[in-house]
């Protein structure tokens, strides 16, 4: 199985849970300005809210993904306010027919004190263990 992880962060937070699922994965954590070159089985995809939706240069990564390169999108991130991308970036990869995975990791993010510290090392861990349970399908 080919894995590439990709994210899209103003703070650093989802670079650190990036970086922790591509170290599990055995490949580096890019930023999505770094295209898909390379088909890949799964594209782990960090990112978060910002003013309640997902960034526009989230959008525009997703619109550019080849469905012949990329089979599925694994979502994750961190945020402070809202919950999950999910529903947002699965509505991006519906418009280039791009499979979503049902599972996804997200954990609070800190944002102007809020949850302050966080992610924090636990959340890393839990996302390294998000991602080997890929390693095992």
């Amino acid at each position: 199985m080919k894995y590439a992880v990709r994210y899209y962060t103003k703070t650093g937070n989802t670079k650190r849970l990036a970086q922790a699922i591509a170290s599990t994965l055995g490949v580096e954590a890019l930023p999505i300005s770094e295209p898909i070159t390379e088909p890949v089985d799964l594209l782990f995809l960090g990112n978060s809210y910002y003013a309640f939706n997902i960034d526009p240069e989230v959008k525009a990564f997703i619109a550019s993904l080849d469905k012949s390169k990329v089979k599925k999108i694994v979502n994750f991130g961190s945020a402070a306010m809202l919950n999950s991308t999910y529903k947002k970036v699965k509505a991006e990869a519906d418009k280039v027919g791009v499979a979503m995975c049902e599972k996804e990791f997200h954990c609070k993010g800190e944002f102007k004190g809020i949850h302050k510290g966080r992610p924090n090392a636990a959340d890393e861990k839990a996302a390294a263990a998000f991602a080997a349970q890929f390693k095992k399908a």
